[in-house]
């Protein structure tokens, strides 16, 4: 998965683990760096990628291999590993000084690692021409403390899908702007809401990441601060869209209810039945449905959702660091320039139906592809990723099970209404932090 809607497992501190996890050295792996170190062969970097898409796995594997066979001196392994449980995974691995050379996962995983100090700082590595390939929000979500301490590679963003026959039907006219505001959203749903049809399906079965990603476009930010210092903040911004999705579902009546409780998954299987007219995804469903849908089935993405503050969404992306115990921090470096090169970050991210992380490769991959399966809207939403605020915040995940995921469906499920919603938020996480 990665950068996914889908939730992940609850993260914990590596530090308040470090005891226990110690316990499972024995049943490590071996640790980072390899031979080459008395000169008599090869240096061998240990890369642990979580692709787990064929083709992603494949296009990793290519990238690879074509550095195997022009840097004979550094070779480098892949160490396939899932998703699942992964930061556990590290948590013990980073403990025991046995983490990979390489490490894959994402941004909002990969910074409390960089905050305990495991990770090596890639700023005096980066070269000047890719630092400034990567759009400046997507670079701070790996920047920590003025060190960057991951590459990042490729980017999710929050797209509505559309049924084009459906659209027609409803004598609507398809948006085609550069942008979409919520309003137009609303009205096509009210609009092609009829003959048994909803206008819409959200899988907000787990809905903070999707409440949290597309609050910047209503001004919404959630958190300020770091550290102990960090503060919540539950106000108009940050409370619109979780209203709207109800006034939507619930005065409007243009969100087919049973989708509230499914994930994005479950969500598309009425929108490939005809039940619903337009699907609210994250972009990589764009590759789902072109292989899933029905035969004939006529769909388009429409343009980048905007509110009052613009298109922007908060960007966690993929990422790439180099733990800071490996032998062989300068030719790891050297290895993840040459991963997120333009043409190799084109090559993954449309095996992965992903956002280039830098602005070459999202450029080069739009001219490839066009319109194809919406990508065109798809590329064009990644130019308005932002900074993330919850990804400094160490204690988010705690918040985001405990607190608001079970807020949000319970206001969803009009168990509590706005402002118990709200207060609920900051009450949570003040109890967190006490």
């Amino acid at each position: 998965m990665s950068s996914r809607d889908d939730e992940r497992a609850t993260m914990k501190s590596p530090r308040a683990l470090q005891a226990t996890s110690l316990l499972l050295t024995g049943a490590l792996l071996a640790g980072c760096g390899g031979s080459g170190d008395d000169g008599s062969g090869p240096v061998t970097l240990t890369f642990q990628s979580l692709s787990d898409q064929p083709a992603a796995i494949e296009a990793t594997n290519a990238i690879v291999d074509s550095w195997n066979q022009t840097h004979p001196d550094v070779q480098v392994e892949v160490v396939p590993a899932g998703w699942d449980g992964i930061y556990d995974k590290l948590i013990t691995q980073f403990n025991a000084g046995s983490a990979p050379d390489v490490v894959h996962y994402e941004a909002a995983g990969i910074l409390p690692f960089a905050a305990d100090g495991y990770l090596a700082d890639l700023s005096p590595h980066m070269p000047p021409q890719t630092r400034a390939d990567i759009p400046e929000g997507v670079l701070d979500s790996v920047t920590v403390d003025g060190q960057v301490v991951a590459y990042p590679t490729e980017l999710q963003t929050y797209v509505v899908f559309a049924n084009r026959d459906l659209l027609e039907r409803a004598g609507v006219t398809t948006p085609t702007g550069p942008t979409m505001s919520w309003d137009e959203l609303r009205q096509l749903a009210r609009a092609t809401t009829k003959d048994g049809v909803h206008g819409l399906s959200w899988g907000l079965s787990s809905p903070t990441s999707a409440f949290v990603a597309m609050a910047p476009g209503f001004g919404g930010q959630y958190f300020q601060g770091s550290g102990e210092d960090t503060t919540l903040t539950a106000g108009p911004g940050e409370m619109a869209l979780p209203e709207l999705v109800s006034a939507m579902a619930y005065e409007d009546r243009s969100i087919l209810p049973v989708t509230l409780t499914q994930s994005g998954s479950k969500a598309l299987a009425p929108f490939y039945a005809g039940q619903v007219a337009m699907t609210v995804q994250g972009s990589y469903q764009a590759a789902n449905i072109a292989e899933d849908a029905p035969e004939g089935f006529d769909w388009i993405a429409l343009p980048p959702l905007a509110g009052p503050a613009g298109p922007a969404q908060a960007a966690n992306p993929q990422t790439l660091s180099v733990s800071a115990d490996s032998e062989h921090v300068e030719e790891a470096a050297e290895f993840i320039n040459f991963f997120t090169s333009t043409e190799n970050l084109v090559a993954l991210n449309r095996a992965d139906a992903l956002i280039p992380a830098t602005t070459s490769a999202r450029e080069a991959l739009a001219a490839e592809l066009g319109t194809q399966n919406g990508w065109d809207v798809i590329l064009a939403s990644g130019e308005h990723v932002t900074s993330a605020p919850y990804l400094f915040v160490s204690k988010y995940a705690q918040w985001k099970d405990t607190v608001a995921t079970p807020a949000y469906q319970r206001f969803l499920a009009r168990e509590i209404d706005a402002a118990g919603l709200a207060q609920q938020l900051r009450d949570g996480w003040q109890s967190i932090n006490d």
